[in-house]
């Protein structure tokens, strides 16, 4: 079978800080607070299945049981590991947790988790949206601790004004959530282990308080600074890439495509294209693909040359 771009049925999660916004982009929701589309994931908790072309139905895990280093790259493919990344949109209608993520490298990891370090790339925001992002210069582990005990956490954490085309670089390691009234897209490490420092004191979908996680918190974070990294990227030149996050897990870059652009894959790596917004189309050797809004694309690294077309803000990624 030759490579083609593979699209998946993205597999949605019901969170306490979610709504109905990711029905825009034409996808089913479920009933309920909708906060996550895992548009691309193998992992215990969901793994999205294909849609479309020979490998209709098929799990990205049995695709790469099946096609290993020839679709997803000599750096991409490993017998014993799952797929490295986890792409997502969210839709925050409610702040979610103040939380950090491990490292690849804490001894409490649960078992067969990875850490997470991630990326948000904004795709629209309300006016006076906000993130935080950090902590306050000065705030060590003593001072966080004695904020949490005595019930002032968020008096050491920086807040951050966001709005569409903002790009936040996340190691882990980094106080970091989401707020009210942003629709971002994420690409992470393949991870669902999240630690919370504090949760608004607010019940969950089953009406008790979600569980904190307080010296897990404070034994990841990282006081002495992550890396941690954020930029406007309205100005990016038209068919030329921007690059927004490169770490040891992925390179993510953004792309403003006005007219055709030819490009291609490399056989070390795949690569994932999410639209963020515009239309086009996608084309290779044997088809194209009209292009909207939301959708995500994984090219196998044995596709080769392609082309995108039309005008519309694209973010792609790979491994470095």
């Amino acid at each position: 079978m030759k490579a083609y771009p593979l699209k998946f049925k993205p597999e949605m999660k019901e969170r306490v800080w979610g709504g109905r916004a990711l029905e825009q982009f034409g996808f089913e929701l479920p009933e309920g607070r909708i906060g996550e589309a895992w548009t691309i994931g193998d992992h215990a908790n969901g793994t999205t299945q294909v849609v479309g072309g020979e490998l209709d139905g098929l799990g990205l895990n049995e695709v790469r049981e099946q096609y290993g280093a020839e679709f997803f790259g000599s750096k991409g493919y490993s017998k014993d590991a799952r797929f490295p990344l986890l792409i997502k949109l969210l839709d925050c209608q409610d702040d979610l947790s103040v939380q950090v993520h491990p490292n690849d490298h804490y001894e409490k990891l649960p078992a067969g988790e990875l850490g997470k370090t991630e990326m948000w790339y904004v795709l629209s925001a309300k006016p006076g949206a906000k993130i935080i992002y950090g902590l306050k210069d000065g705030v060590g582990r003593a001072e966080l601790a004695e904020a949490i005990q005595e019930g002032r956490i968020m008096d050491s954490l920086q807040e951050v004004p966001v709005e569409a085309g903002d790009s936040f670089y996340i190691p882990a390691g980094t106080v970091h959530a989401l707020c009210a009234g942003v629709l971002v897209a994420e690409i992470q490490q393949n991870s669902d282990t999240t630690y919370r420092l504090y949760d608004y004191n607010r019940p969950g979908l089953d009406g008790k308080p979600r569980e904190l996680h307080i010296e897990d918190s404070l034994n990841v974070i990282a006081y002495e600074g992550s890396g941690a990294t954020r930029q406007k990227t309205n100005g990016a030149t038209p068919n030329e890439w921007l690059e927004l996050a490169h770490s040891p897990y992925f390179i993510t870059e953004k792309g403003v495509v006005t007219q055709a652009w030819e490009l291609a894959t490399t056989p070390d790596t795949f690569t994932i294209l999410v639209i963020c917004d515009g239309a086009g189309k996608l084309v290779w050797e044997d088809g194209e693909a009209v292009l909207a809004p939301g959708e995500c694309y994984l090219l196998p690294a044995s596709l080769g040359a392609y082309s995108l077309d039309g005008n519309m803000t694209v973010l792609r990624s790979y491994l470095p």
